[in-house]
């Protein structure tokens, strides 16, 4: 009985391959974005994220009543708003931006290759992503959380929320997850050459980078050691020990677009956007380098959102527009976002390379 099971199930995998020529499935994982911009589906979306255990770390009792019965009651409506501000034609510009790489990247790798679209929140889930790609014979899915940066509450919840999807699957292939890619040469020279087109165009006296913020509660659980972090200048450099650091890859990061840019480094301020609630989150905070900057009479300010691959709320709305009012507000003359990678070349390019590394 062993014996002809044995003989079955190898058959059966043969027949499976030959009659498949798609050996890896590529599952590219952004962080979601609401069906429309109505207040009912922004309110829907914003549950879901806001009630993810790694992007608000509080028990699930507390968790629950904070964002259900404070946070979505009062922010969906405002947040709809904004979101009617950034909608187009086609949608949400972190959606369509998306499929657009999705279709680039499947062509760029061409046969032996699926590549499917899955987000953290809301449509297409990656549950719906990952059954594309069940039950397709696969030696192996290539995870990558469009996050340069990694930081537990996107790329690890992308991480855990994949394995939690597969764990039950009879055939599961192997799984290789990427958890960032700030250091791959072409998510630098992409942003790089993006920036280098303004700075073309005019002159700028000073450069911010600001990154999505997170909890300082965050950052220090991931500190092992409880040694490092926020203890003198811990992000001056990037090292074995901060290496998976949120706020260290910020700066290395942005360090590496300065020197690619030349900018030196009196000329740039890294800060962290995005903030929600009362308590300490990572700074400094990107509104108040912003009212700093026009109050010490800097007129022209070129803005970097390296923390994101394609435009969405918080760069297009929140950097390119409110920041831009605040400038302004305060003697600022001119603020000028530097779009995000959506659909350049070289950020094709990075991808089939992250992907052909796994072979």
């Amino acid at each position: 009985m062993v014996d002809i099971t044995a003989s079955t199930s190898n058959n059966n995998t043969l027949s499976k391959t030959e009659t498949s020529s798609i050996h890896t499935g590529v599952l590219l994982v952004q962080l979601g974005t609401p069906d429309s911009p109505s207040v009912s589906d922004v309110r829907k979306y914003l549950r879901e994220f806001l009630m993810d255990g790694r992007v608000i770390d509080y028990p699930y009792i507390p968790r629950f009543l904070l964002v259900n019965g404070i946070i979505t009651t009062f922010r969906a409506p405002k947040s709809a708003k904004v979101y009617q501000k950034l909608w187009t034609k086609r949608g949400s510009p972190l959606k369509y931006y998306s499929e657009d790489v999705i279709q680039l990247l499947q062509q760029q790798l061409g046969d032996g290759y699926k590549v499917v679209l899955g987000m953290r929140y809301q449509n297409p889930s990656i549950e719906s992503a990952l059954e594309k790609l069940k039950d397709s014979g696969l030696e192996k899915i290539v995870v990558i959380p469009l996050f340069p940066q990694y930081a537990s509450a996107t790329s690890g919840s992308v991480h855990q929320k994949v394995m939690e999807l597969v764990q039950d699957w009879q055939i599961i292939p192997s799984l290789h997850f990427i958890s960032y890619f700030l250091d791959h040469p072409k998510f630098i020279e992409a942003f790089a050459e993006i920036g280098k087109r303004y700075m073309q165009q005019d002159s700028y006296e000073h450069y911010v980078f600001s990154y999505h913020g997170l909890p300082e509660r965050q950052i220090r659980k991931g500190d092992a050691s409880g040694m490092t972090c926020f203890k003198g200048d811990c992000c001056a450099s990037w090292h074995a020990g901060n290496k998976q650091c949120y706020r260290a890859q910020c700066f290395e990061t942005t360090r590496r677009l300065a020197t690619a840019l030349g900018i030196p480094e009196d000329k740039y301020t890294v800060c962290f956007q995005s903030r929600l609630g009362k308590e300490i989150w990572v700074q400094p905070y990107t509104e108040d380098i912003v009212k700093d900057l026009a109050k010490r009479n800097i007129k022209k300010v070129l803005a970097f959102s390296p923390a994101f691959v394609a435009d969405c709320l918080e760069t297009t709305i929140e950097v390119g527009e409110e920041y831009k009012e605040l400038f302004e507000e305060h003697g600022g003359e001119h603020w000028q976002l530097v779009e995000s990678l959506n659909t350049h070349p070289l950020w094709i390019e990075l991808l089939t390379d992250l992907v052909k590394k796994q072979n």
